[in-house]
């Protein structure tokens, strides 16, 4: 009862772009969809999902901003190939110097990862080997990692769906981040599902240059999980999918927090 109280009588409203490519196809993103309903009633607010095609913006920043400035909060969600990869960047830059809540989930991480590496430490060629040759891989395929006691093996031309990443993997938070203090607990276990993965060597310098904060690691310290902006009010990008783990009468804390960014957000505008 409390929570179709909460859907048919919201206390307030958000509105959240979701800068995707598959939004012809909004099936595409069901589980975003219902993580978000589910944020929006740990909230008592209404969610209005606001579908951004990605590749209507790419190489202009004017159009991304026209686009995008009544968003109360961003979300660029996980997606395979280069076809609008550039205005998922475009919009984590957006969002990162306007100060809007900004979410980026699998892909859409990568995407934060690459923008900051350009446009903030140096890598101006900075890119994902997904699109082909990279003199910068900042985000390269995944050969191996620790799955519990065993190593897990892949190789560039293996069978692509054996090379994804899949399941339930730990990782560990640092004390002092943002996305711990949203879980409640420096160890969380979530759902994996992709093929390439942040290269640690990049790690350093963008977290010296860059600002973004690799607040989340894999437990053998060598996987990228979660990053995060101190100098910003609410900016995570995960390597994993937490919308996999949401539920009607247990909202992801994520996506909870996420829209009560939103929310603030709404307020200042």
């Amino acid at each position: 009862r409390s929570i179709v109280r909460r859907r048919l009588q919201p206390e307030g409203e958000v509105n959240i772009a979701v800068v995707g490519k598959y939004t012809v196809l909004k099936d595409a993103y069901k589980s975003l969809i219902e993580a978000l309903m589910h944020g929006g009633v740990a909230n008592r607010v209404k969610v209005n999902i606001d579908w951004v095609e990605a590749d209507t913006f790419e190489g202009d920043p004017q159009a991304c901003a026209d686009r995008l400035q009544n968003a109360h909060a961003i979300l660029v969600p996980g997606g395979f190939g280069e076809r609008g990869a550039e205005g998922k960047i475009q919009a984590a830059r957006y969002a990162r110097e306007n100060k809007i809540p900004y979410f980026g989930i699998c892909f859409g991480m990568q995407m934060a990862v690459i923008e900051a590496a350009r446009n903030l430490a140096g890598y101006t060629k900075a890119t994902s080997t997904e699109f082909g040759p990279a003199d910068e891989p900042v985000v390269g395929l995944m050969t191996q990692w620790s799955q519990g006691n065993q190593r897990v093996l892949r190789q560039q031309g293996g069978d692509l769906g054996g090379t994804m990443r899949l399941g339930a993997y730990d990782s560990t938070l640092a004390d002092d981040s943002l996305i711990a203090r949203i879980y409640g607990t420096a160890h969380i276990s979530e759902r994996h599902r992709h093929r390439y993965e942040v290269n640690n060597n990049y790690r350093e310098a963008i977290e010296e240059k860059g600002g973004l904060y690799f607040a989340g690691l894999s437990p053998d310290g060598v996987l990228p999980e979660t990053v995060e902006r101190r100098d910003h009010p609410w900016f995570i990008g995960v390597q994993y999918h937490p919308e996999y783990k949401s539920r009607p009468f247990k909202p992801h804390p994520l996506f909870a927090s996420f829209v009560q960014a939103a929310i603030v957000q709404s307020r200042l505008v």
